[in-house]
C-alpha cells in the first residue's frame, strides 16, 4: 500500500521543486561519454538557475572538456532528493539535467558552466520534463535550505506533535499505522509518512496561511493543531 506524496505538479510548481532540490543538494552524479563522477560540494546554482562546477585546471573533467572537438562536452547531471528523517523509502525526487559543459568564462572565472538542454523531474507521481524558461525564472521554496533541520528537530524532539498531526486525518487514514515521521515541508504544507507493516501512506496537511520562513512554518504547524476546520489530504496514487 504505497502512496504518492502528490499528483504530477503543474509546470511552475515542477520548476520550483527542481530549484528547491538543487538549492539543498550537496552532491551530484555527473556522466559523460567516457566517465562517471560523484561530485560533493563542487557545484553552485546562480542566477537564472545557472549551474557551475568548480574543478582544478588539471582535473580529468577539465581535461575532457579541453579535449572535446568544439570545447564543449555533453554531460548528464543527476540530483537525488533524500528525506532527512529515517524513513523506509527516503528518496523523494530525482532531477536529471542534461547539457554541455564549457569553460565558465574568459574573465577569470574558474570551473565549468553547464549550458542546459533538458531538465527532468521524477517523483512518486511520475516523470515530467520542465520547461527551461520556467526553470530559469523559478525560485526555490523559501524553506528549502532549512527543511532538513526543521524535519529532524520535529522527529527527534516532538514525537507527540507528530502523533497529533497524524490524528488530524481521523478515519480517512487507513488503520494500522506502525510509525509516522515527517517527510517534507514547504511554504504551503507539511507532509507526514505513515508507515504500515507493508507499504506506506503520505499525509499532506496544508497550512492555514502560507509560510514565508521557518519561524512562520513552525507557527503554521501549531495552528494546524488548534484549528479544527483545517483541510488535509491523503494521496492514494500508487508509486511506480
Amino acid at each position: 500500500m504505497n502512496a504518492a506524496t502528490d499528483t504530477a505538479p503543474h509546470e511552475s510548481a515542477a520548476a520550483e521543486r527542481v530549484r528547491s532540490v538543487l538549492a539543498r543538494a550537496v552532491s551530484l552524479s555527473l556522466t559523460t561519454d567516457a566517465r562517471c563522477y560523484d561530485l560533493i560540494g563542487m557545484h553552485s546554482i546562480g542566477r537564472n538557475g545557472r549551474i557551475t562546477l568548480t574543478s582544478q585546471p588539471d582535473s580529468p573533467l577539465e581535461a575532457q572538456v579541453a579535449a572535446a572537438p568544439d570545447g564543449s562536452l555533453a554531460a548528464l547531471l543527476e540530483f537525488t532528493d533524500i528525506a532527512p528523517t529515517p524513513l523506509r523509502d527516503r528518496v523523494r525526487a530525482r532531477v536529471t539535467i542534461s547539457g554541455r559543459l564549457t569553460p565558465a568564462g574568459p574573465e577569470g572565472e574558474d570551473g565549468l558552466r553547464l549550458d542546459l538542454a533538458r531538465v527532468t523531474l521524477r517523483t512518486a507521481a511520475g516523470t515530467q520534463d520542465v520547461d527551461l524558461d520556467r526553470f530559469a525564472l523559478a525560485e526555490p521554496d523559501p524553506l528549502a535550505v532549512e527543511e532538513a533541520a526543521m524535519l529532524t528537530h520535529l522527529a527527534d524532539a516532538h514525537e507527540d506533535m507528530v502523533a497529533d498531526l497524524v490524528a488530524l486525518a481521523g478515519s480517512r487514514l487507513p488503520f494500522g499505522v506502525v510509525r509516522a515521521l515527517p517527510l517534507a515541508v514547504d511554504r504551503h504544507a507539511i507532509t507526514l509518512r505513515c508507515e504500515y507493516r507493508e507499504g506506506h501512506c503520505d499525509l499532506r496537511l496544508p497550512f492555514p496561511v502560507e509560510a514565508r520562513d521557518a519561524t512562520e512554518a513552525g507557527e503554521q504547524v501549531r495552528r494546524l493543531l488548534t484549528t479544527p476546520s483545517c483541510a488535509h489530504h491523503r494521496h492514494p496514487s500508487t508509486r511506480p
